[in-house]
């Protein structure tokens, strides 16, 4: 059976990226739009099976509207409207206008499963419904690897996440902290409430106090209206401070005060705000080295270290390599139109043994490289990049088998064997036999010379 698709029409950020983390916690394909004329340049499509609207700018009965102009295009297609400001007159015109199903904010996500279950009965059973609520909190389909130290991750997180403690979460850049952040949340009490992520980067100090804690209407040039701040657009959910290690100690000190004391003063008030949120922050540094050198507040330090997780780096689980990899593959197909079934085993070996600094990012990075003019099943391993290829030959743990350095550096010089030698640090005579020992000739491989030259000319 194919995958269904869902298609969630959501003014709101922040709601319709909750929306599609529950759902893709039951498989379904997703298809997005945050306006009203992106829902309608969807349809009619038979590969929808079902729409959920949400608000927009003009409000919930704008929606309705948006309902009436999709029974015209398709009058079976399921929908569920979601409400922000629900009222009886509004669910009666909803059901008039041709609605399927009709939630409440905020609502659960057992709310929604059994909402999407009256709509997709034949996708969505009523067992298969009751197995995914009941099957641990922590989306796989997100957190992909069945390492040991990702399973031990998943387990932490299904428990941490139902506190309301401060997390800290470290890692190299790439490793995925902000899914955790991501995870934690959606699948807290505060999973239906705003999830704001800060660059801590990003906003210097001239700007720090506007931009988190807001301003009073002619507090300063330009403030023509009130602005509520980023800490209090997030009141109820969670704050995530991404790279908090880059603050200035001044940005240190004021995020202290608002940590211990859940209250914001906007700039030109008079009166401390209370914010009811939870604050998990995250660094790419040694925040223990930081604090010893006086770099980072060691107050700070201990306010947000109070539940731990460090995501370890790709070089540290390998084994993860080709699930990630076949993850990728399939939203890349799916992107793109391929048809790309994975990797040979010469060149998920050699995926193997890279270290990956740039970890799962890069990784991803590599893969959309390769399928945005790629169109065979299999990926070989000259189908890497040819500066990958380059980085694997340079890599001090080449296999005793140097068919594929020889071969790539045979292609990047267009064949010529004074260069490849040059590179290789071999003399041509060595070129010559290692060819006549891995069977290498120009004839063989003009195929792939053609499709090498092509792709450098991009």
């Amino acid at each position: 059976m194919r995958r269904p698709e869902i298609l969630i029409a959501e003014g709101d950020d922040v709601l319709r990226r909750s929306l599609k983390e529950m759902l893709l916690r039951l498989r379904f394909g997703i298809i997005e739009s945050s306006d009203k004329t992106g829902i309608l340049r969807n349809l009619p499509n038979p590969s929808i099976d079902l729409i959920i609207i949400g608000s927009f700018e003009d409000g919930a009965w704008a929606g309705l509207e948006v309902v009436q102009q999709i029974r015209r295009l398709d009058r079976k297609v399921p929908i569920i409207l979601i409400a922000a400001k629900p009222s009886e007159a509004l669910a009666i015109a909803a059901l008039r206008a041709g609605i399927n199903d009709y939630l409440k904010q905020p609502f659960s996500f057992e709310e929604l499963v059994t909402s999407v279950q009256r709509c997709l009965p034949h996708f969505l059973s009523p067992h298969h419904a009751a197995k995914e609520l009941g099957s641990g909190i922590i989306d796989g389909h997100r957190m992909i690897g069945e390492s040991l130290a990702l399973q031990e991750i998943r387990a932490y997180i299904g428990n941490i996440a139902s506190t309301d403690s401060n997390l800290l979460v470290t890692g190299e850049t790439g490793t995925g902290k902000e899914l955790v952040a991501e995870l934690v949340h959606g699948n807290s009490p505060r999973a239906h409430k705003p999830f704001v992520c800060i660059n801590c980067a990003a906003i210097p100090d001239s700007l720090l106090e506007s931009e988190l804690f807001g301003y009073e209407r002619g507090s300063f040039t330009g403030a023509y209206s009130s602005n509520k701040g980023k800490l209090k657009f997030g009141d109820g959910g969670t704050i995530f401070l991404d790279e908090i290690g880059d603050m200035s100690p001044y940005a240190q000190a004021k995020i202290l005060r608002v940590v211990e004391s859940r209250e914001v003063q906007r700039l030109g008030g008079r009166e401390n705000i209370p914010l009811n949120v939870r604050f998990i922050a995250a660094s790419n540094q040694d925040l223990e080295q930081s604090v010893s050198e006086n770099k980072f507040r060691k107050d700070l330090y201990f306010r947000l270290n109070v539940a731990r997780i460090h995501m370890p780096p790709l070089r540290e689980r390998k084994e993860d390599i080709h699930s990630l990899s076949d993850h990728y593959i399939r939203e890349l197909n799916r992107q793109f139109g391929r048809e790309v079934e994975g990797f040979s085993e010469e060149s998920l070996e050699s995926l193997l043994r890279y270290d990956w600094p740039g970890n799962i990012r890069e990784l991803k990075n590599l893969l959309e490289a390769i399928l945005i003019n790629f169109h065979r099943q299999r990926i070989s391993f000259m189908d890497l990049p040819e500066h990958f290829r380059r980085r694997l030959r340079d890599a001090k743990d080449l296999p005793q088998d140097e068919r594929y350095p020889l071969l790539s550096v045979l292609l990047s010089t267009n064949w010529n064997i004074s260069k490849a030698a040059q590179q290789l640090h071999w003399s041509r005579m060595t070129v010559y036999r290692k060819m006549a020992k891995y069977h290498i000739n120009r004839k063989e491989n003009r195929n792939i010379n053609v499709i090498e030259r092509t792709a450098g000319t991009g």
